[in-house]
């Protein structure tokens, strides 16, 4: 099976250097700043936007898979930014655990959770146009009001109980696959590859993004999945996702209108949300929309194909395969 680690393997390395770049940029000298940040940047995660930066940008360099301060400055931009609007999704959510462990609003409360998310994500623009790398930061700040649009949008159909597939694609890509789009093509533009190139990788990076959430909306459904926090929170939430929307479609109205009555009450009702995520089970939701999924990551590596072999383009494609297996 596909780890993380081994998509790591190529530029190991130049993450251990990167790991240093952002630890350098983000630290404070002493009080809850300190602490607070010293926190967020030991649970980050598996890194999956940094790396894709850094493919990106080692499968697009014309220096033998060589880059520099460059990249890695993209590559904490857009992490941080991931970071922050993580911080700011706990808060929004309640949530008590991120990963496995306390999020930053249950450990801090959501007040000062929301002012370090904040903080985070004014300091990594600061560093950006310090840098002087206007193209890099132009490039990728349009991903932080994408985000934003993307999680109003959620907010929006969940209160009206009224995700349609188009919405839901909508969500995905403003809330997910932007920034997952905005790494990989900002990785190659980090070490000047052609428009050509940057724009598939703008496409790659969507697709991979919108396949990475199907599977998060996937796992929510299943109880055995090791992703740090309760499943069918979805539901509780009033999110209709994929799953959920493969089945509602096929439905006849008496159905439909039984199931969003259900849904209605999953907030407080515990039988409801079983009720239901057994009903997306049964009728196949979990199987449609796992073939969605694949389409998007066969069309990614799609786009692999214009590129020569390398060790850099075969950890993409294992990013793919990655996509599709993991359980958390």
């Amino acid at each position: 099976m596909i780890t993380i680690n081994t998509i790591r393997k190529p530029i190991e390395a130049e993450l251990a250097e990167f790991d240093q770049f952002v630890k350098r940029n983000f630290s404070a000298e002493d009080g809850l700043i300190a602490e607070m940040l010293e926190y967020v940047l030991t649970s980050r995660g598996k890194g999956i936007r940094p790396i894709l930066v850094m493919l990106s940008a080692a499968m697009n360099s014309a220096n033998e898979g060589r880059f520099g301060k460059r990249t890695h400055l993209a590559a904490m931009l857009v992490e941080m930014i991931h970071v922050a609007s993580l911080i700011h999704d706990d808060v929004i959510d309640e949530s008590d655990m991120r990963r496995g462990r306390a999020s930053v609003n249950s450990r801090w409360q959501s007040r000062n959770a929301v002012l370090v998310g904040d903080y985070i994500l004014a300091k990594n623009m600061d560093l950006g146009l310090s840098s002087g790398q206007f193209d890099l930061v132009l490039h990728i700040i349009k991903s932080m009001t994408t985000l934003c649009e993307g999680e109003l949008l959620q907010s929006d159909h969940a209160s009206k109980l009224d995700t349609s597939r188009e919405s839901y694609f909508d969500i995905i890509y403003k809330k997910t696959a932007s920034l997952l789009s905005v790494s990989a093509s900002s990785g190659a533009l980090s070490v000047g590859a052609s428009q050509a190139n940057v724009s598939a990788m703008r496409r790659f990076g969507e697709a991979i993004g919108i396949a990475f959430q199907i599977r998060d909306d996937i796992l929510d459904y299943m109880p055995t999945a090791d992703t740090g926090k309760p499943s069918n929170n979805d539901l509780r939430e009033r999110k209709i996702t994929l799953p959920l929307i493969e089945v509602l479609e096929k439905a006849d109205e008496a159905k439909r209108n039984e199931i969003l009555s259900l849904i209605e009450r999953c907030a407080t009702d515990e039988s409801c949300v079983e009720q239901v995520q057994q009903w997306v089970v049964a009728s196949g939701g979990i199987e449609a929309a796992n073939q969605t999924l694949k389409s998007y990551l066969q069309r990614a590596m799609s786009i692999l194909g214009g590129y020569e072999e390398s060790p850099y383009r075969q950890a993409l494609i294992d990013l793919c395969t990655f996509i599709a297996e993991r359980n958390r």
